[in-house]
């Protein structure tokens, strides 16, 4: 992992030994956070054009210790933001492509026969790393997926007894293409509710289009342009720290009751089979803490929370038979839900 660059103006100095946790939601940390976040966007949009529900979704599951399901169409350059994001924010980036005949193994590691030592040693898989896309992912049977879970959840690897952590912070982005049926297989609940957002990445309008062609038909090397003209601006020792300041965002009481009415609404919303988690009303208020922080406040907002909900909800509701007969959205329907609810005034 690179160090992080010197020019960055803003220090790393929000959790020390004198400094308690509950000190570090502090108009510095939240004005880091912002800086961080708008240094990102201006370096992320050298090399990646548009997308910025992918773009702030991503960046506010990394601050919060999420995980983000894309789903999106091949070419609209998914692993390209995922290494732009690495390269900027100075972390480790790996990527497993998921197929049919993809086992646990080749995900985890195994131990392997050390010849000089006459003992097994485990070599750890392609999940020790930092920045994980895991492309395709429904392409692979259960087994397979359920190699994630307790990675995801727990940020860990348990392979005969021992447990071996992976790097932190620990970001999982998995792929997957709505369009395609033929040799995939769907991502069970259990999978799904890990993930703290899905986002949507669509088709890029006529004028980013004309950028996307302009910046990336020269037939140049990408990781020469990474080095080039991406610049690195913190790193995963900062981004740690960060995360702990975010969860000391002020979230009221009227705030976190409204996020409460929100998910509580999707269990008996009339087009929903099955609604929210509990887990969907924790992604809401750290996401909100995050992004509230991001734009510069040491408290969340409502909108704060309006922003965040169609990524937070979109994969873990179910809609009813009848609903996707009529050819109902989920997102229309969710938004719906959202208009429903009184917002309550802070």
């Amino acid at each position: 992992m690179s160090e992080a660059n010197s020019s960055f103006p803003v220090e790393a100095k929000l959790v020390t030994p004198d400094r308690p946790l509950e000190d570090i939601s502090s108009d510095a940390a939240v004005g880091q956070a912002k800086e961080i976040y708008e240094a990102a966007l201006r370096e992320i949009s050298k090399v990646f054009v548009g997308q910025d529900e992918l773009v702030t979704t991503s960046l506010v599951a990394l601050f919060s210790g999420g995980h983000v399901l894309i789903e999106g169409v091949p070419g609209l350059g998914k692993t390209l933001f995922v290494r732009t994001l690495g390269r900027v924010l100075g972390c480790q980036f790996g990527r497993i492509q998921f197929t049919a005949d993809l086992m646990p193994s080749d995900i985890t590691g195994a131990p392997i026969l050390d010849l000089k030592t006459q003992d097994f040693r485990f070599r750890p898989g392609p999940v020790f790393t930092q920045f994980l896309l895991a492309d395709e992912i429904n392409r692979s049977p259960a087994k397979t997926h359920a190699a994630l879970l307790e990675i995801m959840q727990e940020f860990r690897v348990t392979v005969d007894g021992v447990s071996h952590p992976v790097p932190r912070p620990f970001l999982v982005m998995a792929t997957q293409n709505p369009i395609e049926s033929e040799g995939t297989y769907s991502l069970p609940e259990a999978q799904l509710d890990r993930f703290m957002f899905k986002a949507m990445v669509s088709y890029p309008g006529e004028e980013e289009e004309a950028r996307v062609l302009d910046l990336h038909s020269r037939q140049v090397d990408l990781n020469l342009v990474l080095q080039d003209q991406v610049s690195q601006i913190t790193d995963a020792e900062q981004i740690s720290k960060l995360i702990r300041s975010n969860g000391a965002v002020r979230v009221e009481q009227k705030l976190l009751h409204y996020i409460n009415k929100i998910v509580r609404a999707t269990r008996s919303w009339p087009t929903f089979h099955m609604g929210a988690s509990p887990r969907a009303g924790l992604s809401m208020i750290q996401g909100a803490r995050t992004l509230a922080a991001f734009r510069g406040r040491n408290f969340a907002v409502p909108d704060d929370v309006v922003e965040i909900a169609l990524p937070a909800l979109r994969h873990r509701v179910v809609m009813s038979a009848e609903a996707e007969v009529e050819g109902l959205q989920v997102d229309s329907e969710l938004t719906s839900l959202l208009r429903s609810i009184e917002v309550p005034r802070i």
